[in-house]
This record gives structure tokens, C-alpha cells and sequence, in this order.
């Protein structure tokens, strides 16, 4: 019965990390979603920056925080392992969620707006590069195990999960981090930057980078050597191949 419980959480946090990831690319695209980056009430440009900075804040904390391995450690002493991953999911939806809701748009002024026909498109074309290489990553390194579903299928059929190997399978072994790269994509190509938008792209982008940091710590712990001749020979974020 708990693994069916676990299996059953699993799905619901799956599903609910799938939509929140959508309207989040129509949140920072201003696409087809009731509220996004330069939609919404308005506030006084000082109380919306401080909002929008603390938003972006929490999100990165969270974000970093529960992705730790020592945090891993302590938090699978209160949830159980199978659904740690999931409960992870959840609390990334929750987040986002507090993002998508308060955020205070701030449309002026411009940092620059693309009017060229096919600078346009061409930066809509990037934007959504970005994100299929967000999804592509997600698939190249386990969509499954990521978004927590791997660990509660396991427990449902009350299987071991596998030990983490080490691998660079087609995007990374051009680029580390694709993921990222993918994500730098979409919040930076868009025709119309507002200053509130500019504010969402460098604070999520200064996440990115210190979120990098933190992870290529822990898997140099995990994986020694092999990690950092790995990062010795690939690029960060560029397609850059060096000699060891």
C-alpha cells in the first residue's frame, strides 16, 4: 500500500512539475498565459523590484538548497527516500506558483525592442531552442529519474535503484551543462526587453551560474577524477573542447 502511495504522489508531482514548467515558459515569454513577466498589476517601481528580487530569492534557494547531497541526507530522514525527488518536484511547483502569482511586472524602461521582422523571428527562434534543449537534456540525463517517477516506480515493484554512473551522452559531450545553456537561451532571446523582464533574466541567470557552482562541487565528490577531467576538456555553457 505505501509504495502504491508513493507511485500515486510520484504521478501527481510529475504531472504538476509538467504544467508548472509550462507556464513558466509562457510566464517568461509573455505567451499565452493570463499573468507573466510584463503582465499583470503594477506597483511602484521600488516595492516591485524588491518583490520580484525576493521572488526570484526564494526560488534559488529552494532550488540549490534541496538539490544538496547534505541536505538529501537530513531530508530523507523525515520523507521517505522514493519520494524525495518528488517531494523536491512539489516544492519547486510551490515556489514557481508564489513566482507566477506576485510577481509585479515593471514595463518601463526598455532595455532594447527589436522591431526587424526577422531579428524577431530569429530571436523567437532562439527562445524556443532554448527550450527544446531544456527538454532534450532532461531526456539525455533520465526525464524520469529527474522528475522523481524512476524512484517511485522502483519502489512500487520494490526494485533497487541503480547506482549513479558518470556519462556524456550526445549533448554533454560538447557542453556540460545544456541544460542551463538551453535555459540562458530562453530568458535572454526575446525582441522586447522591459526592465522588469531584464530583472528576471539576470537574477535567474545569476542563479543559474551560482546553482552550477554548487552542483559541479557535489559531483566532483561523487564522480573525482573522472569529473574533473571532464571539465578540464568541455566548456561550461559553450560548445568548447580543450585538450586535458
Amino acid at each position: 500500500m505505501r509504495g502504491l502511495l508513493s507511485f500515486l504522489y510520484g504521478v501527481a508531482a510529475y504531472a504538476a512539475g509538467l504544467v508548472a514548467l509550462l507556464y513558466f515558459i509562457g510566464f517568461s515569454g509573455n505567451l499565452l498565459v493570463p499573468k507573466s513577466v510584463d503582465v499583470g498589476a503594477g506597483a511602484p517601481w521600488a516595492a516591485a523590484l524588491g518583490i520580484d528580487v525576493l521572488l526570484l530569492a526564494l526560488f534559488g534557494i529552494q532550488h540549490s538548497v534541496m538539490a544538496r547531497r547534505g541536505f538529501k541526507r537530513w531530508w530523507t530522514r523525515v520523507v521517505p527516500p522514493a519520494v524525495e525527488r518528488s517531494t523536491y518536484v512539489v516544492a519547486t511547483c510551490v515556489v514557481l506558483a508564489l513566482m507566477f502569482w506576485f510577481w509585479v511586472p515593471i514595463t518601463a524602461p526598455v532595455a532594447w525592442q527589436v522591431e526587424d521582422r526577422a531579428g524577431v523571428a530569429l530571436l523567437w527562434s532562439l527562445f524556443g531552442l532554448g527550450w527544446v534543449l531544456v527538454l532534450v537534456s532532461t531526456f539525455l540525463i533520465n526525464h524520469f529519474e529527474l522528475f522523481g517517477l524512476q524512484q517511485v516506480f522502483a519502489r512500487l515493484k520494490r526494485r533497487a535503484l541503480p547506482e549513479p554512473e558518470f556519462g556524456t551522452p550526445l549533448l554533454y559531450r560538447y557542453v556540460r551543462h545544456p541544460l542551463y545553456a538551453g535555459l540562458l537561451l530562453g530568458f535572454w532571446s526575446v525582441p522586447l526587453m522591459t526592465a522588469g523582464r531584464l530583472v528576471f533574466a539576470i537574477g535567474s541567470s545569476a542563479y543559474i551560474l551560482i546553482g552550477i557552482a554548487f552542483e559541479e562541487r557535489d559531483l566532483l565528490r561523487q564522480f573525482g577524477e573522472r569529473y574533473h577531467r571532464y571539465r578540464a576538456e568541455v566548456g561550461m555553457l559553450l560548445p568548447v573542447r580543450r585538450r586535458s
